[in-house]
């Protein structure tokens, strides 16, 4: 008898075999049993993880609701945090595993998905218009869930359905059951959110989805998939997302690899890795980055707003994570998080759950949105007898599109626009500047964490930097830049928000304190200035441009729904005159500056901007005079 047969036969002679997980890592020729008490804690903080033991300690079970821990809006559906605490953990060879769980189909009925295919093309229809359209963000996640009851016991089922994707699904970062008593989850989450592994942390942003029918996708068809803007800018956008929560868990930043191929059983998605060292508790990293902006959106806080007032119910464990806490052998904390999406959740009497969502842009259309939804969910409703079974992967899987050379080069092109700032590895004070050292600038944080990354430019420059929300009054003497950032919203609206940042850039520029105003800051500056601030008739989320700055053309990425226009490239002002750098066309106010301060419409921290540093070092040196020389405006990205 093996552990699994002794848990099995429980289960055949009608006992709950007690709390346990059955895992298969990404490649691995074994699966992971866990057994163990299931309890419950209130914050990701009072996680158990003893010290002493190498190896796992802890499962956790995360609901979407625990983003209430940062702060985040969400419907608040009081799921509990639940963890197994490991006692045992046995490694079960891939093919005996497959061998021992049960083969008979899912039997299940009442399959509908909580609201209708039109209902949630209205409810594109309406994010698009309402929240993309209106400055509130620049991609958002909006899920709907398949209900559908499970004949049988529950739990054989779910061990059933998990061998199924075992022998069907591939591409998969976990493939795994868990059942705590309350409920059983059983799905293959494509997405690693993060790990921690030696003091390594790992992101690993996937977004765009090239939908197939299960057999073989067609190459001409996926060429044509890799070479649409949509699908591009979607990935670049999770991207600069996933950095932003990077830039607050490790020393340095996320360094971006990629982009690579997924393939799975019926659809295929474009994905980065992002690395970096972090040496924060493995419980502050999982808090930090909740949750991923593939299944939110961004900016993240605005994102949980427009989820909260576009969705109907709570998520419950869609969105959030597993995640395996634990120590490797010289004592260092680890961590294992796949995001909690392709997954069912099995209510002991049956009730089956799957959750699915499709991630917004500006480009979507609500009929390929709803498409998304399906493709997206086909994997696990396959395994549950709800859909047609992909083919059996078999001892000789088909040959990997990822592998054919026109795919990887058509991947290899998308690096070619970015900023090299984060895809190439540098030794620390590459970039400094003599004349910055012992400065210090504070950033205050307009709602949108890309002041993480903006952060790492100015030091990696060489200032010293503190990052402070809006809302967190406080001094700004002492320090010699302020930098007022970005944020969702109308910077023509009466928010608190907006009118606590105008009133401290006006403070600002009465007292002649060294200003720098990037997007929302940026805005709100050119309305003290006595320009206009328009809404754009299509949003800039995601949009990469080359414009002329001062004379000089630079490569920039843009998330604005609003802009400052103006009509001369000189104007006068309460502060003195304004040099303008705009758009010919239309009077779009790219850039600013004066005396003692500068704006920026858009993000140079962005990794949509190649010349994002080599921009931030001009402004330096305007904002900051130094002798000359010793501030380069030719600064490498």
């Amino acid at each position: 008898m093996t552990p699994l047969t002794d848990l099995l036969a429980a289960l055949a002679a009608g006992a709950d075999p007690g709390p346990f997980a059955l895992v298969r890592r990404d490649g691995a020729d074994h699966l992971d049993l866990f057994t163990g008490p299931v309890g419950t804690v209130e914050r990701l903080a009072d996680l158990p993880l003893p010290a002493g033991r190498p190896g796992p300690a802890t499962l956790a079970v995360v609901p979407y609701r625990q983003v209430t821990e940062r702060g985040f809006a969400c419907v608040d559906d009081g799921v509990p945090l639940e963890c197994l605490r490991i006692d045992r953990h046995v490694r079960l060879p891939l093919a005996a595993a497959l061998d021992a769980l049960p083969e008979g189909p899912v039997r299940t009925t009442d399959a509908a998905f909580d609201i209708t295919d039109d209902e949630y093309a209205a409810a594109v229809a309406r994010v698009l218009a309402e929240e993309i359209g209106h400055g509130e963000g620049a991609n958002f996640v909006i899920h709907r869930t398949m209900h559908a009851r499970v004949q049988g016991p529950p739990l054989t089922a779910a061990l059933a359905a998990l061998r199924s994707l075992l022998l069907r699904e591939r591409g998969a970062y976990w493939t795994f059951v868990v059942h705590t008593g309350a409920r059983t989850l059983v799905g293959a989450s494509p997405e690693r959110h993060v790990s921690v592994d030696d003091g390594l942390v790992m992101m690993n942003p996937i977004s765009g989805t090239f939908r197939h029918t299960g057999a073989t996708a067609d190459r001409a068809a996926l060429l044509r998939f890799l070479a649409d803007t949509k699908e591009i800018e979607e990935l670049y956008m999770v991207l600069d997302e996933e950095l932003k929560m990077m830039a607050t868990v490790a020393e340095h930043g996320g360094q971006v690899v990629g982009p690579y191929l997924k393939e799975m059983s019926h659809l295929a998605h474009t994905e980065y890795l992002l690395a970096g060292r972090g040496s924060k508790d493995v419980r502050d990293v999982l808090r930090e980055t909740m949750f991923a902006p593939t299944v939110t959106g961004s900016p993240m806080e605005n994102a949980c707003r427009v989820i909260a007032r576009h969705e109907r119910t709570g998520r419950r464990y869609y969105a959030g994570v597993l995640a395996l806490l634990g120590h490797d052998e010289t004592g260092r904390q680890t961590l294992d998080a796949p995001i909690l999406i392709r997954t069912a959740e099995i209510s002991p009497a049956g009730e089956l759950r799957v959750p699915v969502g499709a991630t917004l842009v500006r480009h979507s259309t609500p009929a390929a949105e709803v498409a998304e939804t399906h493709a997206k969910a086909a994997g696990v409703l396959a395994a549950l007898g709800l859909g047609p079974q992909a083919p059996d992967a078999g001892p000789r899987p088909a040959p990997r599109l990822a592998d054919d050379p026109q795919v990887r080069a058509a991947l290899a092109a998308r690096n070619a626009p970015l900023a090299r700032f984060w895809l190439d590895q540098r030794p620390p004070g590459t970039l400094a500047l003599p004349a910055l050292a012992g400065r210090r600038a504070l950033i205050v944080d307009g709602e949108d964490t890309f002041t993480g990354m903006l952060a790492h430019q100015l030091g990696a420059l060489g200032l010293a930097v503190t990052v402070r929300p809006w809302h967190d009054a406080g001094p700004v003497s002492g320090y010699d830049l302020v930098v007022v950032g970005p944020g969702p919203g109308d910077p023509n609206s009466g928010t608190p928000k907006m009118t606590t940042l105008r009133t401290l850039l006006a403070g600002l520029l009465d007292g002649g304190q060294p200003t720098l105003a990037v997007c929302l800051g940026h805005q709100l500056l050119a309305r003290l200035l006595g320009l206009p601030v328009h809404r754009r008739d299509a949003p800039y989320q995601g949009t990469q441009r080359t414009v002329t700055l001062f004379g000089e053309p630079r490569r920039v990425g843009f998330y604005s729904t609003f802009t400052a226009r103006a009509a001369a490239d000189r104007q006068g002002s309460p502060y003195g005159p304004v040099e303008l750098a705009r758009d010919e066309a239309d009077g779009a106010v790219h850039a600013l500056r004066g005396r003692g301060f500068a704006g920026v419409q858009f993000h140079p921290e962005s990794v949509l901007s190649p010349d994002g540093v080599p921009v931030l070092a001009d402004l330096l040196r305007e904002l900051l005079p130094a002798p000359a020389g010793e501030l380069s405006t030719t600064a490498q990205a």
